[in-house]
């Protein structure tokens, strides 16, 4: 499988366009792969785009003024309401079009906001744009935490991790609750297109946001977007932690078409969870005995993945 993917990858880079539209200058941490996602993304989505992003990590180290990072229209919303005023563009749009103040064209409206902008504070605007059919895309870079303000935890925080507003201590061992299943949320608003990517892997990311973008109607994107200063994790390790989040079952690759499952890297057998917790000091507090936890979670998550992808597609 790996040879496979090997080819793929060096054909689809001979296929990829020279052009950035997320340029150096920015002011990320080193090793930043939320980063590296907001890159491929708008790589992947080209010229004719607008974004409107969330307060975030993402628009503070993109925007320091009088400066920008950005190729294409940008502009910096609050933190809960990217969804809101992306369905205010796209509706703006087709006014325009209609009064032919601008010319009939595709352009590509994206929200792009931070999983607590998201899973928390931004979930009404999104669940509503979803349910009003905004014909655009909205992509998820979830680094598992609040980063920008001093990684406090999210909904999207895993289980057992530590942060600074779940500690790990003599009473409680990091975070209480498990990780909010954000892609399935959007799937049951009954959207055209939901999918799970990660850095780690770079084209099948691109190619998921360049078919969100292709259909019409909302499309949700969710971006595993590893933080080495909030995961306590060498800078250098990054993108092997995405890789071992996909490979242990912890973040899974898939697609939902119109209700159709689709995994995109199907293991026959889940690598242990332990080597994707070991290499991140948010989990070094763990025992033996939370890890088999989150083990036996794990597994039973992916099972029931994989029995959705059976069932939708017997027909």
């Amino acid at each position: 499988m790996d040879k496979n993917l090997d080819r793929l990858n060096i054909y689809a880079s001979r296929l990829l366009s020279e052009k950035e539209y997320f340029v150096p200058g920015h002011r990320a941490c080193q090793g930043c792969a939320e980063a590296l996602a907001v890159r491929l993304v708008a790589k992947a989505l080209g010229r004719n785009t607008v974004v409107a992003s969330a307060t975030g990590c993402m628009e503070i180290v993109s925007s320091p003024l009088p400066l920008t990072s950005w190729n294409v229209p940008w502009m910096h919303v609050a933190f809960e309401n990217a969804a809101a005023v992306a369905s205010g563009i796209e509706a703006g749009l087709k006014v325009l079009m209609r009064k032919k103040r601008i010319p009939q064209q595709k352009i590509t409206v994206m929200a792009m906001a931070g999983d607590g902008g998201t899973s928390d504070i931004g979930l009404q605007a999104l669940s509503g744009a979803m349910e009003r059919g905004h014909d655009f895309v909205y992509c998820c870079f979830d680094n598992e935490a609040y980063m920008n303000t001093g990684i406090q935890r999210s909904s999207a925080t895993p289980f057992g991790a530590s942060t600074t507003t779940s500690p790990a201590g003599s009473l409680v061992a990091g975070q209480t609750s498990w990780k909010k299943n954000m892609p399935e949320i959007a799937a049951a608003h009954n959207i055209p297109y939901v999918a799970t990517a990660c850095t780690s892997y770079p084209f099948d990311l691109m190619e998921k946001v360049k078919k969100a973008a292709a259909i019409k109607g909302p499309a949700y994107v969710h971006i595993l977007s590893v933080c080495p200063t909030g995961w306590r994790l060498p800078t250098q390790m990054a993108i092997l932690a995405g890789r071992l989040a996909v490979e242990t079952g912890m973040f899974p690759l898939y697609e939902v078409e119109r209700g159709r499952y689709t995994l995109n890297v199907e293991l026959t057998e889940l690598r242990p969870i332990e080597e994707y917790l070991k290499i991140q000091g948010r989990f070094r507090h763990l025992t033996q005995e939370m890890i088999a936890q989150i083990q036996q979670r794990v597994r039973e998550e992916y099972e029931k993945l994989k029995k959705k992808v059976q069932l939708t597609n017997e027909d």
